[in-house]
């Protein structure tokens, strides 16, 4: 439990006023004020800079919030698992990742997960990869998957797979019997691509120039269900994603997926990702086991290591 100057501090590092401090807690400002004004006696540092809009946390009072609600996290795991959490009672896992994950992969894991583990709920957060990082590194979400093409700062990466660039396309395409498939082979049929931005459209593109070759998408789209509609619907389309995008989907409604000769396409992981020392509950690290475990053996299946590839 925190004492009346660490509550107090919170409540206005939080609301940003006293008087919504005051508010919340339902304490008069003058004395909200005052165990602030003691508290940062006894520290012998400013905590806050007086604004007549509110109150500004100094460098000195950021440190102090962060280690405050980091305590107070790990105060919420401990009851947690004292409680009996590593049976996994009810828990809310807090997930996060870009646009393609949530397409196949998330919910195909979070559904297995809770065949075992039904008292476990989870919310489940899509942005853009810029999005998605913040949440990951502010704490504001448990755990997330994102593509990278460099490891990410100031975040704990509990793994990471190869996650080259593959087409996708209907059995029945014309190039759906190539081993390879070069960029030039797909100026001849309409291209859905994802929107400019993200890491596959940079490679998609630079992989492109690399080959001198022009490719005026026909479908450009920040919606991968949309993408992958396309390549169902409209006639001769092709887009292109990881395998983790379509790990079942893909299988169940027999589309192809083709490696593209192209280094270029290959400089991609798909990093799994929580804050960093962050404490992780009872709940979080069984998902990431599964996770990991699951991920792991969907890789190889779908690039044999080298020493087990058939001949």
């Amino acid at each position: 439990m925190l004492n009346n100057e660490l509550r107090y501090f919170l409540a206005v590092a939080t609301t940003g006023s006293l008087s919504q401090a005051s508010q919340q807690l339902y304490v008069a400002s003058s004395a909200i004020s005052r165990q602030i004004h003691k508290l940062e006696s006894r520290m012998g540092v400013t905590l806050f800079q007086r604004h007549a809009r509110g109150m500004v946390l100094t460098d000195a009072g950021q440190i102090l919030a962060n280690h405050v609600r980091k305590s107070l996290r790990d105060m919420d795991n401990a009851v947690a698992e004292i409680q009996g959490l590593k049976a996994v009672r009810k828990a809310l896992v807090r997930l996060a990742c870009t646009d393609g994950m949530a397409f196949d992969l998330f919910p195909g894991l979070i559904a297995r997960f809770r065949r075992h583990y039904p008292s476990v709920s989870f919310d489940l957060q899509v942005g853009t990869a810029q999005a998605v990082a913040e949440w990951v590194r502010k704490g504001t979400c448990d755990a997330a998957c994102q593509f990278s093409l460099a490891p990410e700062r100031d975040v704990d990466i509990v793994t990471s797979w190869p996650a080259p660039v593959l087409l996708l396309l209907h059995p029945g395409h014309p190039l759906a019997q190539q081993e390879k498939i070069a960029i030039s082979d797909l100026q001849d049929y309409p291209v859905a691509l994802p929107e400019p931005g993200t890491t596959i459209r940079q490679l998609f593109d630079l992989s492109c120039r690399l080959a001198g070759t022009f490719l005026e998408p026909a479908l450009s789209c920040n919606n991968f269900a949309t993408l992958y509609g396309a390549t169902r619907q409209l006639s001769g389309a092709v887009t292109v994603c990881s395998h983790f995008s379509v790990l079942w989907r893909a299988k169940q409604d027999g589309m192809v997926l083709k490696p593209i000769d192209s280094p270029t396409l290959s400089q991609r992981t798909l990093q799994l990702q929580t804050p960093a020392s962050q404490n992780r509950s009872a709940a979080l690290n069984l998902f990431l086991e599964e996770t990991v475990a699951t991920l792991t053996q969907a890789h190889h299946s779908h690039f044999p290591p080298a020493s087990h590839a058939p001949k």
